[in-house]
């Protein structure tokens, strides 16, 4: 029995995609996406629309390539994938020493000294399918960004992996690094990647040989995480937080144009709502307030519009009644625009 450090990464493939799907099984073939708040753009899609939509189009421009391709929307429905989740978490928690939740669709799992790892990712992505209908890759490595990293493997190789990847062992583990492009890293974003691509370094397999030191001076301490991660060394343990966020924003497109004050105020107090209880929910509070409008952004015959203004509150504050007193988008809006296409709210954070 192995002491190393185990983990494993279970994520729900295409998830608010396969939620829609477990209530319309007559679409387990057809490909869908999913809609933002009031239908303006796509947040989610299904493997099989990935080929035809880019995520974030806005619905009204793709009308037309739905109907060509057969796809069909879906109105987002966040209180139906918030359970869908609960059930996933539930399920892989009873199977499992220890669970970190990462995100709606993703958690990490301990399995440190645990043997057959294989036939254990076989077995909860057995249970979550047949208990709740949610497909789910599993990849299983030696630290969290190599359990990532495997994950990803399982997804994209599903045929052949079956959807469960385990690369604890060195050799697997190499040809994984080998065959992936540096973009593919946990964290590793666009930016980060020009950088990389500049050092020669194009794959996960060079950043895992990439000098540690050299990077966190040229970059920050957390490239020189990953790159140790990858190359086997465990810095990031189950359960670590991330630290709070300095700013929090809630925002949404309206699903059409408005122009009239009343139900833009309401929409704006409602993003409020949500950005303060994101505000309580990591224990901090904000002494700034930032109210924002534009019209949309999609049709090249109307003239553009956006402004926002940052409002000082008298103290920092948690209390949504005191963040709504200061929140009145016409501090944003100019009397002479007609129309509005999207609102939002971001408070800074004190602590």
């Amino acid at each position: 029995m192995s002491k190393q450090p185990t983990f494993a990464l279970i994520d729900c493939n295409s998830f608010y995609a396969s939620c829609e799907r477990v209530f319309r099984p007559d679409l387990a073939k057809v490909p869908i996406v999913v809609l933002s708040n009031n239908d303006g753009c796509v947040i989610a899609r299904s493997y099989d629309a990935k080929p035809f939509i880019k995520m974030g189009e806005p619905y009204f421009q793709i009308k037309h390539k739905l109907k060509q391709h057969g796809i069909v929307p879906f109105s987002s429905n966040y209180a139906l994938y918030g359970d869908m989740s609960e059930r996933v978490m539930s399920l892989i928690e009873a199977m499992v020493p220890a669970v970190e939740v990462y995100s709606i669709d993703e958690a990490f799992a301990d399995l440190t000294g645990i043997d057959g790892l294989d036939a254990l990712g076989r077995q909860i992505r057995a249970q979550v399918l047949r208990c709740t209908g949610i497909p789910v890759g599993v990849g299983i490595a030696h630290t969290k960004t190599l359990a990532k990293l495997a994950n990803h493997t399982a997804k994209r190789l599903q045929a052949q992996t079956g959807g469960v990847v385990n690369i604890t062992d060195p050799v697997k583990r190499d040809w994984v690094l080998r065959n992936t492009d540096v973009a593919e890293v946990w964290g590793v974003g666009r930016k980060m990647k020009l950088h990389l691509d500049a050092m020669g370094i194009k794959s996960a397999m060079d950043l895992a040989k990439a000098d540690p030191w050299t990077l966190r001076k040229k970059f920050s301490i957390v490239i020189e995480k990953t790159a140790r991660e990858l190359g086997g060394a465990r810095c990031l343990a189950l359960d670590e937080p991330d630290p709070p966020k300095q700013e929090i924003c809630c925002s949404r497109m309206f699903g059409k144009r408005l122009t009239e004050l009343p139900p833009i105020k309401e929409a704006v107090a409602t993003y409020m709502m949500r950005a303060s209880e994101k505000l309580r929910a990591q224990g901090s509070l904000c002494k700034k307030v930032r109210v924002c409008i534009r019209t949309g952004m999609f049709n090249p015959e109307e003239a553009k519009y956006a402004n926002g203004v940052v409002v000082d509150l008298p103290y920092p504050t948690d209390d949504v009644r005191l963040l709504t007193c200061h929140d009145d988008p016409r501090r944003a809006a100019d009397h002479h625009r007609p129309f509005a296409g999207k609102a939002g709210e971001s408070g800074a954070n004190r602590r």
